[in-house]
């Protein structure tokens, strides 16, 4: 078994001015919530959930190319490619430039840390599906950027450049690109040295009032544009957390990363780990089965699990045949692969690994009513080809917000456990 070792936390939202408060674990940081794919009044946003599908895809996109770069196109999985871009319909493209995601509704799961020395503060997502750090530059003028904290490098004495460059393009047709450097890296004390990051030059109109500065990637680094270890990688390497090991809690309330293990405090019973295919540079688990009730529908498929996303997906002929089993179900949109269930009697949906049936709560798998009144709820499973494989789905946090997840390097694995 794992030892659960209790070193440090970095709490994870949006109220990025919260106050650290010392415990015996070390550092936690308590932050807000994160906001869903619902409007006020509870419907669905649909359009909030096409960008995120778009960005999801591209993410993706961008990981297979530089799999092939890093690795090799042997590392794909069956039915795997690199897909053209997406992108966004042109009214949406239209709206997300003049800043159609606003602060309070934003869908990061957020925290600070500190580049250089002195530390420069950056508001980050923490994403799972990814392996680059990168922020703003101060060399960055662009409206978007004028909005974020960025980073001078002739303000830090431990700033160093390196030769290549970072990029990555979006679906409404601008990219994230800059330099490459090296700096000191620290996130709630864990502080690593010679980090490599991007200091980007030009900024994705898509992150236009978002209120996040920037990415940083916990994968693995075979799926870097950096081709470099992440942050947690690197802070393994250089001996500063006991365990390579990291633990999410994704919740309305309370959320938090912890590095260097598993806070025991935040789940109960043992954390169920499976082996993960580390070939593929994700955090991705083999013999999956997906439930609705007490039936396994769909078998033998593999999951990446993806802090980086909110919504759940996977091929759309698996997920066709999933809804089949729901008494009542049917398509909200063939389009996006979204189906909608009867909102007065949800499914009772769960994964397995061989081990425990992981259940998804009926908050968690509804992404809000059809329309006001209509009694149709649109599911959070949504049939589409991410390019992952044809047996591949990717599993957001409307499942992580279901269990306490780890994920260790240590043994190449992924844990599940109860939330206490």
């Amino acid at each position: 078994m794992f030892c659960k070792a209790t070193l440090l936390t970095v709490a994870l939202g949006l109220m990025a001015s919260a106050s650290p408060i010392t415990t015996k674990q070390g550092v936690r940081i308590p932050l807000g919530k994160r906001a869903t794919l619902q409007n006020e009044d509870g419907t669905f946003n649909y359009e909030k959930a096409v960008i995120q599908t778009v960005n999801t895809i591209n993410k993706h996109r961008a990981n297979l190319i530089n799999l092939e770069k890093n690795v090799g196109a042997h590392a794909f999985k069956e039915g795997a490619f690199i897909k053209e871009l997406a992108t966004l319909p042109a009214s949406l493209a239209k709206r997300q430039s003049e800043s159609l995601t606003d602060e309070e509704d934003d869908l990061e799961w957020a925290g600070t840390i500190s580049i250089g020395t002195p530390g420069q503060k950056f508001l980050i997502d923490f994403d799972t599906g990814s392996s680059d750090l990168w922020v703003p530059s101060s060399s960055c003028t662009s409206s978007t950027c004028k909005s974020k904290s960025r980073y001078t490098a002739s303000s830090s004495s431990t700033s160093s450049k390196k030769t290549g460059s970072f990029s990555i393009e979006y679906g409404d047709g601008s990219t994230v690109s800059g330099p490459v450097y090296t700096d000191t890296v620290t996130v709630a004390g864990v502080s690593v040295t010679k980090q490599s990051f991007s200091p980007v030059t030009t900024l994705s109109s898509s992150f236009n009032g978002d209120p996040i500065d920037g990415i940083l990637g916990l994968a693995y680094p075979a799926i870097s544009n950096l081709n470099a270890n992440p942050f947690f990688n690197t802070a393994i390497q250089q001996g500063v957390v006991d365990e390579g090991v990291f633990g999410f809690k994704l919740a309305s309330s309370g959320s938090e990363l912890y590095l260097g293990g598993a806070n025991d405090e935040l789940y109960s019973g043992e954390i169920e780990y499976h082996d993960v295919d580390t070939s593929t540079g994700f955090w991705q688990i083999t013999g999956a089965k997906a439930y609705v009730g007490s039936k396994a529908v769909v078998s033998n498929f593999e999951t990446i699990i993806d802090s980086g996303t909110t919504i759940m997906y996977g091929p759309p002929s698996a997920v066709k045949t999933f809804y089949k089993a729901i008494s009542g179900s049917g398509v909200y949109d063939s389009s996006e692969g979204y189906y909608y269930y009867p909102c007065d009697s949800p499914p009772s949906v769960s994964f397995s690994w061989g081990g425990q049936k992981w259940a998804i709560t009926e908050e968690n798998f509804s992404l809000g009513e059809t329309e006001t009144g209509s009694g149709k709820c649109v599911g959070a499973l949504a049939g589409q080809d991410i390019g992952l494989g044809s047996n591949v789905w990717l599993l957001g946090d409307s499942f992580m917000k279901n269990v306490y997840t780890a994920f260790s390097f240590d043994e190449d694995a992924v844990g599940f456990a109860a939330l206490a």
